[in-house]
Protein backbone atom coordinates (compact mmCIF):
# COMPACT_ATOMS: atom_id res chain seq x y z
CA UNK A 1 0.00 0.00 0.00
CA UNK A 2 2.67 2.43 0.74
CA UNK A 3 3.26 2.65 -3.73
CA UNK A 4 -0.28 3.63 -3.34
CA UNK A 5 0.60 6.21 -0.21
CA UNK A 6 4.07 7.59 -2.39
CA UNK A 7 2.04 8.33 -5.37
CA UNK A 8 -1.28 10.27 -3.52
CA UNK A 9 1.41 12.23 -1.28
CA UNK A 10 3.34 12.94 -4.59
CA UNK A 11 0.61 13.61 -6.55
CA UNK A 12 -2.18 15.22 -4.53
CA UNK A 13 -1.89 15.14 -0.60
CA UNK A 14 1.64 17.07 -0.31
CA UNK A 15 0.83 19.57 -2.91
CA UNK A 16 -2.86 20.20 -2.29
CA UNK A 17 -4.30 18.96 0.81
CA UNK A 18 -1.53 19.17 3.86
CA UNK A 19 0.76 21.77 4.77
CA UNK A 20 3.96 21.76 3.64
CA UNK A 21 5.33 21.32 7.01
CA UNK A 22 3.52 17.92 7.70
CA UNK A 23 6.33 15.41 7.16
CA UNK A 24 5.03 12.32 4.84
CA UNK A 25 6.07 10.21 7.14
CA UNK A 26 4.16 11.53 10.13
CA UNK A 27 2.23 8.84 11.67
CA UNK A 28 -1.02 10.55 12.39
CA UNK A 29 -0.75 11.88 8.58
CA UNK A 30 0.06 8.10 7.12
CA UNK A 31 -3.27 6.80 9.35
CA UNK A 32 -5.11 9.39 7.68
CA UNK A 33 -4.09 9.22 4.27
CA UNK A 34 -4.40 5.28 4.62
CA UNK A 35 -8.22 5.80 5.62
CA UNK A 36 -8.59 8.23 2.54
CA UNK A 37 -7.01 5.87 0.24
CA UNK A 38 -8.89 2.78 1.15
CA UNK A 39 -12.51 4.59 1.20
CA UNK A 40 -11.92 6.03 -1.91
CA UNK A 41 -10.20 3.56 -3.97
CA UNK A 42 -12.22 1.07 -2.75
CA UNK A 43 -15.41 2.62 -3.82
CA UNK A 44 -13.84 3.39 -7.24
CA UNK A 45 -12.90 -0.09 -7.33
CA UNK A 46 -16.37 -1.84 -6.36
CA UNK A 47 -18.27 1.04 -8.61
CA UNK A 48 -15.71 0.19 -11.61
CA UNK A 49 -15.70 -3.69 -11.62
CA UNK A 50 -19.22 -4.23 -10.54
CA UNK A 51 -20.92 -1.98 -12.42
CA UNK A 52 -19.23 -3.10 -15.70
CA UNK A 53 -19.68 -7.09 -14.55
CA UNK A 54 -23.44 -6.33 -14.26
CA UNK A 55 -23.75 -4.12 -17.76
CA UNK A 56 -21.52 -6.77 -19.64
CA UNK A 57 -21.84 -10.09 -18.22
CA UNK A 58 -24.62 -10.32 -15.23
CA UNK A 59 -27.60 -12.73 -16.86
CA UNK A 60 -30.66 -9.98 -16.10
CA UNK A 61 -33.04 -12.82 -16.44
CA UNK A 62 -32.08 -13.88 -12.75
CA UNK A 63 -34.19 -10.61 -11.35
CA UNK A 64 -36.74 -12.44 -12.75
CA UNK A 65 -36.15 -15.33 -9.70
CA UNK A 66 -38.80 -15.65 -7.46
CA UNK A 67 -35.85 -14.77 -4.35
CA UNK A 68 -34.89 -12.00 -6.07
CA UNK A 69 -35.55 -9.45 -3.75
CA UNK A 70 -37.53 -6.11 -5.35
CA UNK A 71 -34.95 -3.75 -5.41
CA UNK A 72 -31.72 -6.03 -5.00
CA UNK A 73 -29.35 -4.14 -6.60
CA UNK A 74 -30.05 -0.68 -5.04
CA UNK A 75 -30.32 -2.44 -1.59
CA UNK A 76 -26.93 -4.46 -2.62
CA UNK A 77 -25.30 -0.84 -3.46
CA UNK A 78 -26.43 0.76 -0.40
CA UNK A 79 -25.42 -1.95 2.63
CA UNK A 80 -22.04 -2.21 0.66
CA UNK A 81 -21.49 2.13 1.01
CA UNK A 82 -22.95 1.84 4.41
CA UNK A 83 -20.33 -1.19 5.23
CA UNK A 84 -16.99 0.18 3.08
CA UNK A 85 -16.01 2.74 6.14
CA UNK A 86 -15.99 0.31 8.47
CA UNK A 87 -14.55 -2.78 6.86
CA UNK A 88 -11.71 0.20 6.23
CA UNK A 89 -10.99 0.75 9.89
CA UNK A 90 -9.05 -2.39 10.87
CA UNK A 91 -7.81 -2.94 7.57
CA UNK A 92 -6.24 0.60 7.56
CA UNK A 93 -4.56 -0.33 10.80
CA UNK A 94 -2.62 -3.86 9.09
CA UNK A 95 -1.82 -1.21 5.97
CA UNK A 96 -0.31 1.01 8.48
CA UNK A 97 1.84 -1.90 9.91
CA UNK A 98 3.12 -2.61 6.26
CA UNK A 99 3.59 0.88 5.63
CA UNK A 100 5.89 1.46 8.52
CA UNK A 101 8.04 -1.40 7.33
CA UNK A 102 7.25 -4.40 9.57
CA UNK A 103 6.14 -6.93 6.68
CA UNK A 104 7.91 -8.82 4.21
CA UNK A 105 7.28 -6.59 0.96
CA UNK A 106 10.03 -5.62 -0.95
CA UNK A 107 10.17 -3.67 -3.95
CA UNK A 108 13.47 -4.84 -5.66
CA UNK A 109 13.20 -5.36 -9.29
CA UNK A 110 14.37 -8.83 -9.73
CA UNK A 111 17.74 -9.21 -12.38
CA UNK A 112 17.33 -13.11 -12.87
CA UNK A 113 15.45 -15.77 -14.40
CA UNK A 114 15.34 -16.86 -10.17
CA UNK A 115 13.81 -13.14 -8.88
CA UNK A 116 10.86 -13.65 -11.57
CA UNK A 117 10.17 -17.72 -10.56
CA UNK A 118 10.48 -16.37 -7.00
CA UNK A 119 7.64 -13.49 -8.28
CA UNK A 120 5.52 -16.10 -9.95
CA UNK A 121 5.95 -18.71 -7.08
CA UNK A 122 4.29 -15.53 -4.81
CA UNK A 123 1.43 -15.27 -6.77
CA UNK A 124 0.53 -18.99 -6.55
CA UNK A 125 0.90 -19.61 -2.98
CA UNK A 126 -0.71 -16.02 -2.44
CA UNK A 127 -3.81 -17.71 -4.09
CA UNK A 128 -3.27 -21.01 -2.62
CA UNK A 129 -2.57 -20.12 1.08
CA UNK A 130 -5.32 -17.39 0.88
CA UNK A 131 -7.49 -19.85 -0.58
CA UNK A 132 -7.39 -22.42 2.30
CA UNK A 133 -7.62 -19.55 4.90
CA UNK A 134 -10.76 -17.96 3.25
CA UNK A 135 -12.63 -21.59 3.29
CA UNK A 136 -12.06 -22.08 7.21
CA UNK A 137 -13.12 -18.70 8.05
CA UNK A 138 -15.81 -18.72 6.01
CA UNK A 139 -16.78 -21.86 7.47
CA UNK A 140 -16.77 -20.82 10.81
CA UNK A 141 -18.41 -17.95 9.87
CA UNK A 142 -21.64 -19.87 9.26
CA UNK A 143 -21.15 -21.41 12.80
CA UNK A 144 -24.85 -21.28 14.71
CA UNK A 145 -23.31 -19.32 16.98
CA UNK A 146 -21.80 -16.63 14.77
CA UNK A 147 -23.85 -16.46 11.34
CA UNK A 148 -26.88 -14.64 12.67
CA UNK A 149 -24.75 -11.88 13.90
CA UNK A 150 -22.73 -11.47 10.90
CA UNK A 151 -22.47 -13.81 8.10
CA UNK A 152 -26.49 -13.61 7.96
CA UNK A 153 -26.68 -10.57 6.45
CA UNK A 154 -24.67 -11.28 3.19
CA UNK A 155 -27.20 -14.22 2.78
CA UNK A 156 -30.61 -11.59 1.83
CA UNK A 157 -29.25 -12.23 -1.76
CA UNK A 158 -30.44 -15.45 -2.38
CA UNK A 159 -29.63 -14.58 -6.27
CA UNK A 160 -26.79 -12.66 -6.33
CA UNK A 161 -25.56 -9.89 -8.49
CA UNK A 162 -22.25 -8.20 -8.84
CA UNK A 163 -23.16 -5.62 -6.48
CA UNK A 164 -23.03 -8.11 -3.65
CA UNK A 165 -19.93 -9.26 -4.21
CA UNK A 166 -19.08 -6.73 -1.09
CA UNK A 167 -22.18 -6.02 0.45
CA UNK A 168 -21.06 -7.77 3.82
CA UNK A 169 -21.47 -7.18 7.43
CA UNK A 170 -18.34 -4.78 7.78
CA UNK A 171 -16.66 -7.53 10.61
CA UNK A 172 -17.46 -10.84 7.91
CA UNK A 173 -15.74 -8.83 4.91
CA UNK A 174 -12.83 -7.70 7.04
CA UNK A 175 -12.42 -11.35 8.89
CA UNK A 176 -12.31 -13.10 4.52
CA UNK A 177 -9.64 -10.48 3.98
CA UNK A 178 -7.30 -10.65 6.54
CA UNK A 179 -5.68 -13.89 4.52
CA UNK A 180 -4.77 -11.16 1.97
CA UNK A 181 -3.43 -9.04 4.47
CA UNK A 182 -1.39 -11.80 6.63
CA UNK A 183 0.45 -13.47 3.56
CA UNK A 184 2.95 -10.56 3.52
CA UNK A 185 3.85 -10.85 6.86
CA UNK A 186 4.51 -14.42 6.65
CA UNK A 187 6.27 -14.64 3.19
CA UNK A 188 8.42 -12.31 1.23
CA UNK A 189 6.32 -10.13 -1.51
CA UNK A 190 6.92 -7.85 -4.30
CA UNK A 191 4.91 -4.72 -3.51
CA UNK A 192 3.60 -4.19 -6.70
CA UNK A 193 2.91 -7.74 -7.28
CA UNK A 194 0.70 -7.56 -3.80
CA UNK A 195 -1.05 -4.18 -5.04
CA UNK A 196 -1.77 -6.13 -8.55
CA UNK A 197 -3.29 -9.07 -6.50
CA UNK A 198 -5.07 -6.88 -4.39
CA UNK A 199 -7.05 -5.68 -7.52
CA UNK A 200 -7.36 -9.13 -8.91
CA UNK A 201 -9.09 -10.71 -5.44
CA UNK A 202 -11.62 -8.12 -4.98
CA UNK A 203 -12.53 -8.75 -9.03
CA UNK A 204 -12.56 -12.50 -8.18
CA UNK A 205 -15.23 -11.46 -5.61
CA UNK A 206 -17.06 -9.58 -8.10
CA UNK A 207 -16.99 -12.78 -10.13
CA UNK A 208 -17.90 -15.27 -8.27
CA UNK A 209 -21.51 -13.14 -8.24
CA UNK A 210 -21.75 -11.88 -11.63
CA UNK A 211 -24.37 -14.47 -12.59
CA UNK A 212 -22.27 -16.38 -15.44
CA UNK A 213 -22.60 -19.66 -14.25
CA UNK A 214 -19.87 -21.08 -17.36
CA UNK A 215 -17.01 -22.71 -16.45
CA UNK A 216 -14.40 -23.98 -19.19
CA UNK A 217 -15.13 -28.00 -19.35
CA UNK A 218 -11.53 -28.81 -18.21
CA UNK A 219 -11.90 -26.53 -15.37
CA UNK A 220 -15.48 -27.28 -13.97
CA UNK A 221 -13.67 -29.76 -11.28
CA UNK A 222 -11.30 -27.13 -9.76
CA UNK A 223 -12.73 -23.82 -10.23
CA UNK A 224 -14.83 -22.27 -7.91
CA UNK A 225 -16.91 -19.78 -9.79
CA UNK A 226 -20.05 -18.38 -10.00
CA UNK A 227 -22.22 -21.02 -10.14
CA UNK A 228 -20.74 -22.42 -7.12
CA UNK A 229 -20.83 -19.42 -5.27
CA UNK A 230 -24.48 -19.02 -6.18
CA UNK A 231 -25.25 -22.37 -4.86
CA UNK A 232 -23.71 -21.37 -1.33
CA UNK A 233 -26.23 -18.30 -1.48
CA UNK A 234 -29.30 -20.26 -2.18
CA UNK A 235 -27.92 -23.68 0.01
CA UNK A 236 -26.31 -21.97 2.71
CA UNK A 237 -23.46 -25.49 3.89
CA UNK A 238 -21.80 -25.78 0.87
CA UNK A 239 -19.24 -24.08 -1.77
CA UNK A 240 -17.66 -22.23 1.26
CA UNK A 241 -14.15 -21.96 -1.34
CA UNK A 242 -12.82 -18.79 -3.42
CA UNK A 243 -11.17 -19.96 -5.99
CA UNK A 244 -10.97 -23.33 -5.91
CA UNK A 245 -13.24 -26.24 -4.65
CA UNK A 246 -9.97 -28.29 -3.36
CA UNK A 247 -11.36 -27.69 0.50
CA UNK A 248 -14.60 -28.19 -0.28
CA UNK A 249 -13.83 -31.62 -1.76
CA UNK A 250 -11.73 -32.14 1.71
CA UNK A 251 -14.06 -30.75 4.13
CA UNK A 252 -17.27 -32.33 2.40
CA UNK A 253 -19.29 -29.14 1.41
CA UNK A 254 -18.68 -29.85 -2.22
CA UNK A 255 -22.11 -29.41 -3.91
CA UNK A 256 -22.17 -29.83 -7.70
CA UNK A 257 -23.95 -26.29 -8.74
CA UNK A 258 -27.19 -27.17 -9.95
CA UNK A 259 -26.60 -25.73 -12.53
CA UNK A 260 -24.14 -28.08 -13.99
CA UNK A 261 -27.32 -30.04 -13.78
CA UNK A 262 -29.62 -28.47 -15.40
CA UNK A 263 -31.88 -27.20 -12.62
CA UNK A 264 -30.21 -23.67 -11.42
CA UNK A 265 -31.99 -20.45 -11.18
CA UNK A 266 -31.96 -19.71 -14.50
CA UNK A 267 -33.68 -22.70 -15.44
CA UNK A 268 -36.06 -22.07 -12.68
CA UNK A 269 -36.84 -18.79 -14.45
CA UNK A 270 -37.00 -20.94 -17.67
CA UNK A 271 -39.50 -23.56 -16.70
CA UNK A 272 -41.64 -20.94 -14.66
CA UNK A 273 -42.40 -19.23 -17.65
CA UNK A 274 -43.24 -22.42 -19.72
CA UNK A 275 -45.60 -23.78 -17.22
CA UNK A 276 -47.28 -21.62 -14.61
CA UNK A 277 -48.69 -24.57 -12.64
CA UNK A 278 -45.21 -26.04 -11.76
CA UNK A 279 -43.23 -24.85 -8.62
CA UNK A 280 -39.87 -24.19 -9.24
CA UNK A 281 -37.09 -25.09 -7.19
CA UNK A 282 -36.90 -21.21 -6.13
CA UNK A 283 -40.71 -20.95 -5.11
CA UNK A 284 -40.36 -24.18 -2.94
CA UNK A 285 -36.97 -23.04 -1.36
CA UNK A 286 -38.74 -19.75 -0.50
CA UNK A 287 -42.07 -21.72 1.07
CA UNK A 288 -39.24 -23.73 3.37
CA UNK A 289 -38.45 -20.57 4.49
Amino acid sequence: MDIVLNYADQFVLTPYVYPATWAEDDPVRQILSLLLITNIGGYILYFMTATLSYLTIFDSRLMKHPLFLQDQVKLEILYTIKSVPLMSLPTVALFFVEVRGYSKLYDTVPNSLVGWCNILFSIVSFIVFTDACIYWIHRFLHHKLIYKYIHKDHHKWKVPTPFASHAFHPLDGFLQSCPYHIYPFLFPLHKWTYLGLFVFVNIWTVSIHDGDYRVPGLLKPFINGSAHHTDHHLFYNYNYGQFFTLWDRIGGSFRNPSSFEGCGPVQDIIKKESSNGIATNGERRKKEK
